[in-house]
């Protein structure tokens, strides 16, 4: 059975490749949390705020009446006193209340992080999900652009409302710290240093193993990926077919498996390091804390405290010992979130490709697409470190309006990377591509992408109803049912569209309820469609439109494409349309003809002149006409 070997030869992170600034450097996410919180919801902020102050000032005071109280049964118990009798029952009020609004405190503070949970994380993924959409196709198809989508998506969602809850636990600890000190203060100044230092040995221990963990966390990013990739691989339905004829769901399961192996044996060795570590310095503070105990219960024999001060004191100093803990595994905790927020804000502050193209028309209207000595390469991290060579080289033709040019080649000669270049999905490393005569990169992408009606190879079969998948084509129109209508039209989609159960409010796919899933060449014509849903598009780019198509379908197609070039699109302007294929039985239809071999054009004309030639074309064309005599 096959193995996954994970990280072979790459260490992981060292602390200053995680922040070169040091550990102090590592808090400085806190103040954007603060303030990523205010702006999502001010209001929860400030009740947060002042429910964090009254709990940490009211444990000081439950233990300052309790002194009170113990001391006022002594004395009735010495006195036998009515007044003493009725003080100690008042002070008994006085302690219930004061422990009832710690209560309401308590929930107060779990109300405001329940609340802040929802809408912070919804914040965060919200700009996560902003920022992917300001990014480019060769950054989606960039390895590690990927990973660091990944981290910022699997736990800077939740972070910032951890931080943002330590950061006020530290305050709250923080009060309820002074109040204990100046407590302890009265009793001996030795007593708040002892408090300080018995909590000292584990906060060290612990943001030492936060680090460690993140370090994991990070070098983990390529593995985390792949195993979710697994699991859509055996448990989603566009692939279950696949996965079960050719019975590779043990072989995929038992990647998933090796890689959890690699990754648990790395937790499991943290883990055991983590505890073991915590348990040694635990009892250190145990040792602390029973030492104080020992000290303030000998005061008390020695009748240098009441019974009710002996109270106070003992309290003051466990509850003092659990902010002292509590505030340091605060500061290791917002040392660790701030570590997880690195990822975050490391993704939200990647650049962002430069736009600078603003024109809404070009210098030549009707001049149609120029290009001139376009040339291609794709970067090392999409190509491969030992791949350079370019895609495409010295690309050079003109299509004017009116005109359908049809691109035929091998597999990996070039023709979907040339039409991501027309569309903007790319921008060619040499050369120039003009619309109207303006350089597409001088256009407003906006702009000009609403000039195009595209179909690609691999299009999206978007889980949503069949009107809405046509009206994908055209946001600005996307419930316009009159379009998804005439669209549907054009694309041949309206005749199986009448006659499923809810028309064009049907569910497509299985995700959801009702769904209903199409054959491919169904598909295909709904894609189609969303191609003609924009009526000022002047450009159809069409990526094999027809390869799930039967011969008649086909025919039908290509006919209302060519009548689609006679027309006028919405502005006046003729169109026209690039078409890629593997079929020349469509091809040959074409006004010209584009071939392409190893990212080259290496012949150039319509049918009947590239037949003449006797060169690629007419080889492929007579194989494919041999098939069918």
């Amino acid at each position: 059975m096959s193995t996954v070997q994970v990280h072979a030869s790459r260490p992981p992170p060292k602390d200053k490749d995680l922040f070169p600034g040091g550990f102090m450097n590592s808090f400085a996410y806190s103040g954007r949390a603060l303030r990523l919180v205010r702006s999502t919801a001010p209001s929860v902020a400030i009740a947060l705020a002042l429910f964090t102050l009254a709990a940490g000032l009211l444990p000081a005071g439950v233990a300052v009446v309790g002194k009170w109280l113990v001391d006022a049964v002594v004395l009735a118990l010495r006195t036998g006193a009515a007044a003493d009798r009725d003080l100690a029952f008042q002070f008994v009020a006085l302690e219930g209340l004061t422990v009832a609004a710690l209560l309401g405190v308590q929930r107060g503070l779990a109300i405001c992080q329940a609340l802040l949970r929802a809408l912070l994380g919804h914040q965060v993924n919200v700009l996560i999900l902003e920022k992917a959409l300001q990014m480019t196709l060769p950054q989606f198809e960039d390895s590690e652009f990927y990973d660091r989508l990944t981290r910022a998506r699997r736990e800077a969602s939740i972070r910032p409302l951890s931080l943002v809850m330590r950061l006020y636990g530290l305050g709250q600890n923080a009060v309820s710290l002074v109040s204990y000190g100046a407590l302890l203060l009265a009793f001996s100044p030795w007593a708040v240093l002892l408090l300080v230092l018995g909590g000292l040995p584990g906060f060290l221990a612990e943001a030492r193993f936060s680090g460690e963990a993140f370090r994991l966390f990070s070098w983990r990013a390529p593995e985390t990926r792949q195993q979710a990739y697994l699991e859509v691989l055996v448990a989603r339905e566009d692939h279950a077919k696949e996965v079960a004829l050719f019975g590779l769901g043990p072989l995929f399961l038992q990647r998933y498996r090796d890689i959890f192996t690699r990754i648990f044996a790395e937790d499991r060795a943290l883990t055991w390091q983590r505890n073991l570590w915590g348990l040694g310095l635990g009892l250190v503070a145990t040792g602390a804390l029973y030492a104080a105990y020992a000290w303030i219960v000998h005061a008390a024999l020695t009748g240098a405290l009441t019974l009710g001060g002996m109270t106070l004191y003992l309290l003051v100093f466990k509850q003092g010992q659990a902010a002292v803990a509590g505030s340091l595994a605060a500061v290791g905790g917002l040392y660790e979130d701030n570590l997880y927020l690195s990822t975050l804000y490391a993704f939200l502050e990647h650049p962002t490709p430069p736009q600078p193209g603003t024109a809404t028309q070009g210098p030549q209207p009707g001049d149609g697409v120029r290009f001139e000595q376009v040339a291609f390469t794709y970067p090392k991290s999409m190509a491969g470190q030992n791949d350079e060579r370019p895609a495409l080289q010295d690309i050079s033709f003109h299509l004017q309006p009116g005109e359908t040019l049809a691109i035929v080649g091998a597999n990996g000669s070039g023709k979907t990377t040339l039409i991501k270049l027309l569309t903007r999905l790319y921008a060619p490393t040499h050369g120039r591509i003009t619309l109207d005569g303006l350089d597409l990169g001088q256009w407003d992408v906006a702009a000009l992408r609403q000039r195009i009606g595209v179909i690609f190879q691999d299009f999206t079969r978007y889980q949503l109803l069949v009107g809405e998948n046509v009206g994908a084509g055209d946001v600005s129109h996307f419930d316009d049912e009159a379009r998804w209508r005439q669209a549907a039209e054009q694309g041949m989609a309206d005749g199986f569209v009448a006659e499923l159960p809810a028309g064009y409010h049907t569910q497509l796919g299985k995700w959801f309820k009702d769904g209903r899933e199409l054959s491919g060449g169904q598909w295909q014509r709904i894609a189609l469609a969303r191609a003609f849903m924009r009526r000022g598009a002047d450009l159809l780019v069409l990526d094999e439109p027809t390869s799930a198509m039967d011969a008649q379908a086909e025919a039908g197609i290509f006919e209302r494409l060519q009548a689609a070039t006679r027309e006028q699109a919405a502005g006046g302007k003729k169109r026209m349309a690039v078409l890629i294929s593997h079929r020349f039985s469509t091809v040959r239809m074409a006004d010209r003809i584009v071939v392409l071999d190893g990212g080259q054009i290496v012949e150039h004309g319509d049918h009947t002149s590239l037949l003449a030639e006797d060169g690629i074309y007419a080889r492929l064309f007579r194989i494919q006409a041999q098939g069918y005599r």
